[in-house]
C-alpha cells in the first residue's frame, strides 16, 4: 500500500513535468498541501498545492473546515462550493482509494485546497476565496499530535474556520479550541490602527442536527460554555473553565450557524441531487453560503493582504512555528513573527552603540547603553507581535542586548587601556626628560608636571583611568622626589661653575672689574658656608639661599624665555659677539667702555701686572 501511494506520487509528478505547466483546467480539482514528512514526526509541505496557491495575484481569503472524523466536512465543502462528490473533495469511503474523478488523493494528506478559488468582491476589492478540507480528529490509527497541529493551522490560515459538530458540542470540543483562544489573546486583541501579525479567522460553530431541543444553536453553545461548578478544585476542572473564559474575548469573532441533515441516508448523499435533498436542508445551505460570505475578510499578515506567492510564504512560516515543539503553541507562533523584529531592533541597538566615540566613562556608557536600549525596546513595543507570549521575545531581546552591551564594555576597556597606557608612557618619558634639564629649574619642572597630570586627567577615560590614576600619582610623586633630592645638588654645582667662569670673563675676556668681584663673591660664599657649616644641605635652609635659588629661578625659566633649551645657542651667539669686538671692536671703536675696566696706574704704557 505504502509503495503505491508513493509510486501514485511519483507517476503525478512525471506527468506535470512532461505537460510543462499546469493549464487552468487542471486546476478544478483538490491538491495536497500539507503531508507528515518520511518520519512521520512533523508536517511538511506538498508542493503541488503549493504550485496551485502561488499563481494567484489578488488577494486570499481562506475557508477550512475542521471537525470530527467521518463528521461531513468534505461533503459540507462540496455544497459551499456547489460541486457534486465526483467533482469536488472525496467523500467519506472515496477517501480509501486512490484516486475518484478529478480528486487527487493521497492516503497521508491532511490538509488539501481545492485548486479553483472563487473569487469574491470583498469591501470593494477582488478576492480569491480558497476552501481548505482537514483530516478529521479522532481518525483510527492516526496521532493526536497530527490533530492538534491541525486544527491550530487551519486555524491560523483560514480567514472563517468552520468548526463542523455533528449532534451536540462535547467537551473535547470546547477543549481543542484552546488553541484559537490563545491566538485571539495574542493577535487579535492589539490596539485598533496597528498593524498585527494576522487576524485569527472568525470561527463559526456549525451543528449539524436535526432537531435542538426547542434551542437556538446560539443558546447551545452559550450553555455549553457555561462554567463547570467545582467545588473540590479539581486542576482539569479549573482548566476547562479557563478556556471557557477565555472563549468570551473571542466576542463578535464567533457566530453560530445550525444546519439540518440533508437526508436520511447520509450514504448515499453523492447520489442526490438538490432536489432530492431535505428542502429546509437546502435552505439553511444557502443561508451558510450567505453568511460565510458576510464574514469572510482577505487574509491580513502584517497589515496587508496576501496574495498566492506571499500566502505559501505565510503557510511555511507557520508549519516551522509548529514543528518546533511536539504541542503546537502561540508561543512558537509569535517567536517566528518576531523574529525579525528582534533581529531589527537588535541592529537598531548596535548601530547606536557602535556611533559612540570610545572610550568613554563607565557612567557615559551606562547611560548611552540605557538609552540605546530603551529605543531598541521602543520599536520592539511597536511592532512586535502577541501579547502575553511577547514577554519570552523581550526577554530574548534584553538578552541579546545584554550580551552586545559586554562586548562594547570590552572594546571600551580595551580602548581605555590603551589610551591611558600611552598618556602615561608619555607623562613617564616627559618626567625622565625633566630629571637630566641642562639647567636645573624646579619651575620648569613644575609647569611639566602639572601640564602632565592635566593632561592625563582630562584625556584619560573609562574604566582603566582609575587604575592607571594610581600607577600615575605614583610615578609623578616618585620623579617629584628623585628631582627635589638632586635639585639643590646640582644647583649648587651648576652655581660654584657659573661663578668661577664668570671670574675668567670678568677678568680676562671681558675685563670688566664689576663681574669679577660679584663672581668672587657668589664663589668665595658657596665654598666657605658649607665647609663652616660641614654640609651642603644646611644651605639650603639659609635665607640668602632661598633668595639665590629664586633669582636662578626668575632667570632660567618664565613662559617668555627658557634657558634650559635656548643656553646653548645663546653662549655661542655671545661668544661670537665677545670674539667679535675683541678682535675687530677695540680697533674700531677704541679701548673706551661703558663700564670700569682694569686702568694700570703711571700711564697707558706701562703693562699690566698680572
Amino acid at each position: 500500500m505504502e509503495f503505491s501511494s508513493w509510486f501514485m506520487v511519483f507517476s503525478i509528478s512525471c506527468f506535470l513535468l512532461a505537460s510543462g505547466s499546469f493549464s487552468v483546467e487542471n486546476f478544478n480539482q483538490a491538491f495536497p498541501i500539507v503531508e507528515p514528512d518520511p518520519g512521520h514526526t512533523k508536517l511538511q509541505l506538498s508542493r503541488e498545492g503549493l504550485e496551485a496557491i502561488k499563481r494567484i495575484t489578488t488577494p486570499i481569503a481562506a475557508v477550512a473546515v475542521i471537525g470530527p472524523y467521518r463528521s461531513g466536512k468534505s461533503f459540507l465543502l462540496n455544497q459551499l462550493l456547489s460541486l457534486s462528490c465526483s467533482e469536488g473533495f472525496g467523500v467519506g469511503h472515496m477517501r480509501d482509494t486512490k484516486t475518484k474523478g478529478n480528486y487527487l488523493e493521497i492516503t497521508d494528506v491532511r490538509i488539501w485546497v481545492w485548486g479553483t478559488p472563487r473569487e469574491m468582491t470583498i469591501d470593494g476589492v477582488k478576492t480569491s476565496v480558497l476552501f481548505l478540507d482537514t483530516e478529521g480528529f479522532e481518525s483510527v490509527g492516526k496521532s493526536n499530535v497530527y490533530d492538534d497541529r491541525i486544527f491550530a493551522l487551519a486555524t491560523v490560515l483560514s480567514s472563517v474556520l468552520i468548526y463542523n459538530l455533528p449532534e451536540t458540542i462535547r467537551e473535547a470540543d470546547i477543549s481543542r479550541l484552546s488553541f484559537a483562544v490563545e491566538l485571539a489573546e495574542e493577535f487579535y486583541g492589539r490596539v485598533k490602527g496597528q498593524d498585527i501579525a494576522f487576524e485569527p479567522a472568525k470561527l463559526l460553530w456549525l451543528i449539524q442536527r436535526d432537531f435542538l431541543q426547542g434551542k437556538s444553536v446560539h443558546q447551545m453553545v452559550v450553555e455549553a460554555l457555561h462554567r463547570v461548578p467545582n467545588s473540590e478544585g479539581d486542576k482539569n476542572i479549573d482548566l476547562v473553565n479557563q478556556i471557557r473564559d477565555s472563549l468570551a474575548i473571542m466576542g463578535d469573532n464567533s457566530t453560530a450557524f445550525s444546519l439540518p441533515q440533508p437526508h436520511l441516508q447520509r450514504t448515499k448523499l453523492c447520489d442526490l441531487n438538490d432536489g432530492e435533498l431535505d428542502p429546509s436542508y437546502v435552505k439553511k445551505r444557502e443561508q451558510l453560503k450567505d453568511v460565510v460570505g458576510s464574514i469572510i475578510r482577505p487574509k491580513i499578515v502584517r497589515g496587508k493582504p496576501l496574495n498566492g506567492k506571499e500566502f505559501v510564504s505565510f503557510l511555511e512560516q507557520i508549519l516551522e512555528a509548529l514543528n518546533k515543539g511536539e504541542i503546537p503553541s502561540t508561543g512558537s507562533l509569535v517567536e517566528v513573527f518576531n523574529k525579525g523584529i528582534l533581529e531589527r531592533c537588535l541592529k537598531l541597538y548596535s548601530d547606536l552603540m557602535a556611533k559612540l566615540h570610545l572610550p568613554l566613562s563607565e557612567e557615559s556608557l551606562q547611560n548611552a547603553h540605557q538609552n540605546s536600549r530603551e529605543e531598541a525596546m521602543q520599536l520592539f513595543e511597536h511592532q512586535h507581535f502577541g501579547r502575553h507570549h511577547a514577554k519570552k521575545s523581550v526577554k530574548e531581546l534584553d538578552e541579546e542586548i545584554e550580551k552586545a552591551y559586554k562586548n562594547v564594555i570590552l572594546a571600551n576597556e580595551n580602548k581605555s587601556s590603551k589610551l591611558c597606557e600611552g598618556l602615561y608612557t608619555t607623562c613617564e618619558d616627559e618626567m625622565d626628560h625633566l630629571q637630566v634639564l641642562r639647567l636645573p629649574t624646579m619651575a620648569k619642572f613644575n609647569a611639566g608636571f602639572l601640564k602632565c597630570n592635566q593632561s592625563f586627567e582630562q584625556e584619560c577615560v573609562g574604566p582603566s583611568k582609575a587604575s592607571y590614576e594610581h600607577r600615575m600619582m605614583k610615578m609623578l610623586g616618585r620623579s617629584r622626589s628623585l628631582f627635589i633630592k638632586e635639585y639643590n645638588n646640582r644647583l649648587f654645582n651648576w652655581l660654584v661653575t657659573f661663578s668661577l667662569v664668570m671670574v675668567v670673563l670678568g677678568r680676562f675676556i671681558i675685563k670688566f672689574i664689576l663681574l669679577e668681584i660679584g663672581a668672587w663673591i657668589l664663589f668665595i660664599f658657596l665654598e666657605t658656608y658649607t665647609r663652616m657649616f660641614w654640609t651642603a644641605e644646611s644651605l639650603y635652609y639659609n635665607p640668602v639661599w632661598h633668595v639665590i635659588v629664586a633669582t636662578w629661578e626668575t632667570l632660567v625659566y618664565s613662559p617668555v624665555l627658557d634657558l634650559d633649551r635656548w643656553a646653548i645657542p645663546l653662549g655661542v651667539v655671545l661668544s661670537l659677539f665677545i670674539l667679535y669686538w675683541r678682535c675687530y671692536g677695540i680697533r674700531k671703536h677704541g679701548s673706551r667702555w661703558l663700564l670700569p675696566m682694569y686702568n694700570p696706574k703711571g700711564g697707558s704704557n706701562r703693562p699690566r701686572s698680572d
